[in-house]
């Protein structure tokens, strides 16, 4: 027990810090350990975003139901993001590299979780201190923006190796931040409810049709700035 607590630890300190850059002999070398380790802390955060309900008297069936939801969030993102861009990365002759940029895209994966994990006090201290709906989806908004961007220096570091090859890689690298945030809010939108309304049933999947996440998320700020 004490060699997996061991070997998970150095997985995390290895993805924080984003070494490993350079191993290109096994690219896909704790693989497993970087998916139970995602998979553990997305489920840890969506636990906390569903306690929402129970705090304010709602169903604390939203918890299990937000605690699975989340880490789809996450892999859907990346299993949408991913096809296009592992295209375009062939078209522009970055095929030799691709095992090793899904690695390190993976790995990127792992430290949003990881980010999120560390941030979940934050939301359950918000949660506590107020009690509107829309800002408590606002507030989570900001926490899954705050774990990406922690993510990106990482998986920078990651990427230094590959743009010293091809300097292609560099507009590679903001093409995938550019399309997983876009699909990203779009599928927490579609995935919702994370949170759960009190007052209303709870339930995995809404039932309304799609709607633009953007002019969503826009409608929320201005009802909160405006009071």
């Amino acid at each position: 027990m004490l060699a997996i607590t061991n070997h998970l630890a150095a997985q995390i300190r290895a993805a924080l810090r984003g070494t490993g850059a350079d191993d290109s002999v096994r690219p896909g070398r704790g693989l497993l350990s970087l998916a139970f380790i995602a998979t553990a802390s997305a489920m840890t955060y969506g636990a906390v975003m569903g306690s929402y309900g129970l705090i304010n008297g709602g169903d604390p069936l939203q918890i299990l139901y937000s605690a699975i939801k989340a880490p789809m969030l996450l892999l859907v993102t990346f299993a949408l993001t991913l096809p296009s861009f592992l295209v375009v990365n062939t078209l522009l002759g970055l095929r030799d590299d691709i095992a090793s940029v899904v690695h390190a895209l993976l790995t990127a994966q792992t430290v949003v979780a990881i980010a999120l994990l560390s941030l979940s006090p934050l939301t359950l201290f918000w949660y506590v201190s107020f009690k509107d709906y829309d800002p408590a989806i606002l507030f989570n908004g900001l926490m899954f923006a705050l774990a990406s961007i922690g993510a990106q220096r990482p998986l920078r570091v990651r990427y230094a190796a590959f743009i010293r090859r091809n300097r292609r890689h560099a507009h590679m690298l903001k093409l995938w931040l550019v399309a997983y945030a876009f699909v990203g809010i779009q599928m927490g939108w579609v995935l919702r409810p994370f949170i759960g309304r009190q007052g209303m049933p709870v339930q995995f999947f809404r039932a309304e049709k799609w709607d633009n996440a953007y002019v969503i998320v826009a409608r929320m700020i201005w009802r909160t700035i405006a009071g």
